[in-house]
């Protein structure tokens, strides 16, 4: 395990914003045989509700925009005066340019500014990247640090996907950490087991598996219906469950040890919200009471990935006075952490939705465009 020690940081806001779209799980019976009493006792047992998916004309750097402009405005904060820009998500706009690079120009920051993205943790990612943040601006490198995190994993499985597309939505957020004067102590602890890189993957989509025709209308589909495509993810669900259960509760007795506090010294534990069952598993495990965490963020948003822990933040926290929040996450790699952060005064945003403006490119508009761009035309 990594652990860190930070006193003269804090996080002074967070935001986030989930597509317009709506898909509710009573609508989608047809995925469960057409049963009704199946479909019942899914919803009981993973929390499964509703779920905002993005239009084919929003992406990433789009809803990271939108939470963007509304922490800032709510904090009144110059956006000139951020530094650092760090992207962390598995649903970038594009192979490169880094997503940084791309809502840096949307953003109007400074060309100073230091753009970097993460990729490939995938649900424990939210974490690391506040661990960077928070060592850059302790070290001095930084002052003013904004984190986008999110995904849109609507689009990483196909929607007759049953296995794994019903969890899933989509949703970007916006942090702002900073330097502060006072003494403000926060502890991280993460880990990776790298044995197991293989429990959670898309096979296709980088260069050991390039996109081409050979495998562009390629489907495999399982013994129940299952459809999955060479890009989509792979989640060995029962390994994931095992994993999750064992890390989540794991990381969090060391972060609170490294702190030299006990649960009742943190006023909320943030999971990421794979699921019902997990979340509440890892509750159970640490013996913690019902109101010290939440399976509710799941039930509206489903699991977005990067961003899921934060929605469950915002979704919980808005509008309440608090000191200490523990926030855990596990997933792709495998990876994990939980970071204990002091949030006194840190303004928490309500999960707002997104509204596609008009003049948006559609998929097609896209194509052409880029057709055009790579012709000279």
């Amino acid at each position: 395990m990594s652990t860190a020690t930070f006193r003269h940081v804090r996080i002074s806001g967070i935001a986030a914003v989930v597509p317009e779209n709506v898909i509710n799980i009573d609508d989608e019976v047809e995925f469960f045989n057409n049963d009704p009493k199946l479909l019942e006792r899914n919803k009981k047992i993973l929390g499964l509700g509703t779920r905002h998916v993005i239009d084919g004309k929003t992406n990433f750097s789009d809803l990271c925009l939108a939470a963007t402009d509304s922490l800032v405005a709510k904090l009144g904060v110059d956006v000139k005066s951020i530094d650092t820009l760090l992207v962390s998500s598995t649903s970038h706009d594009y192979r490169y340019p880094a997503t940084a690079c791309v809502l840096q120009n949307k953003l109007g920051l400074p060309e100073s500014v230091t753009c970097n993205d993460f990729c490939g943790l995938g649900c424990s990612a939210y974490v690391h990247a506040l661990l960077q943040a928070f060592a850059l601006v302790e070290s001095g490198v930084s002052q003013r640090c904004l984190i986008c995190a999110g995904d849109l994993k609507s689009l990483h499985s196909d929607r007759r996907n049953r296995n794994s597309n019903m969890l899933f939505g989509d949703a970007a957020t916006a942090t702002i950490v900073e330097r502060c004067e006072e003494e403000r102590a926060s502890f991280f602890v993460t880990g990776t087991r790298g044995s197991g890189w293989d429990k959670l993957i898309a096979p296709a989509g980088g260069h050991d598996i390039p996109i081409y025709a050979d495998i562009a209308g390629l489907e495999v589909v399982d013994a129940t219906g299952n459809v999955w495509r060479m890009w989509d993810d792979i989640m060995k669900g029962l390994e994931i469950f095992k994993f999750s259960t064992e890390v989540g509760p794991k990381c969090v007795n060391e972060v609170l040890e490294l702190a030299g506090c006990k649960q009742n010294d943190v006023d909320y534990f943030a999971f990421h919200q794979a699921n019902k069952q997990i979340v509440r598993s890892v509750g159970m495990y640490l013996g913690l009471p019902q109101e010290k965490y939440s399976t509710s963020a799941f039930n509206n948003y489903g699991n977005s990935g990067v961003s899921a822990v934060v929605t469950d933040i915002c979704h919980n926290l808005h509008g309440r006075t608090l000191g200490r929040v523990c926030i855990t996450g596990f997933g792709v790699g495998l990876s994990w952490g939980s970071a204990l952060v002091d949030m006194k005064g840190t303004y928490i945003g309500p999960v707002e939705t997104y509204k596609t403006p008009g003049g948006k490119m559609s998929r097609d508009e896209k194509i052409k465009h880029w057709i055009s761009y790579f012709k000279g035309e």
